[in-house]
């Protein structure tokens, strides 16, 4: 599993077993909050600010819009010309969804870039997420979780075409935390 450069490794330990005569198996998983697909909290970025466990479900679940967005460079505020008025969460897939086939992390990858991050606030949007392990640098997560905007990393998208969808976002609750690993699904309406 790809884990951002300085996280936490993933690593998952069978600590009881029935093979060896125990009443169950049972593991022991350690990952840091910010392995595999995950939220953000604006504790993560903003001290003070909101932990993953006050985050809005109404946030993380109801209608969502994937766009595609292709070529070299970051997502760029352009990538926004075409939402659809109300548009509340909003999805990107991108180059970096080719990246989950390869071995280690992928140092190329797009992120949204602060022009983008700004129109994305400026827009009303409440979730945003991307197709790889992060949404973008120090600018841009400061800009969007001190907005409250949820963001979303590491979605596999490799298989999903651009469009409406359900999105149904449900996080670990780990209180005071800054992010959490979530299970995130989409649903064709």
């Amino acid at each position: 599993m790809a884990v951002y450069p300085g996280d936490p490794a993933f690593s998952l330990t069978r600590v009881q077993s029935l093979a060896a005569g125990d009443i169950a198996n049972v593991s022991e998983m350690e990952l840091g909050v910010h392995t595999g697909t995950h939220v953000d909290a604006p504790l993560h970025f903003v001290d003070g600010a909101a932990a993953v466990d006050a985050l809005d479900l109404d946030a993380l679940i109801g209608p969502a819009q994937v766009v595609e967005v292709t070529g070299p460079g970051d997502i760029g505020a352009d990538a926004l010309d075409s939402l659809a008025d109300g548009t509340e969460r909003l999805l990107f897939k991108t180059r970096n969804s080719a990246a989950w086939a390869e071995d280690g992390f992928y140092e190329d990858y797009a992120a949204i870039s602060p022009a983008a991050a700004e129109r994305i606030v400026s827009a009303g949007l409440r979730l945003v997420g991307v197709d790889y392990l992060s949404v973008g640098g120090v600018e841009t997560h400061r800009t969007l979780l001190r907005a409250s905007v949820v963001a979303i990393e590491g979605l596999d998208l490799r298989a999903i075409e651009p469009g409406p969808y359900m999105l149904v976002c449900l996080p670990l609750k780990l209180a005071g935390s800054d992010g959490a690993p979530a299970r995130v699904i989409l649903i064709d309406p």
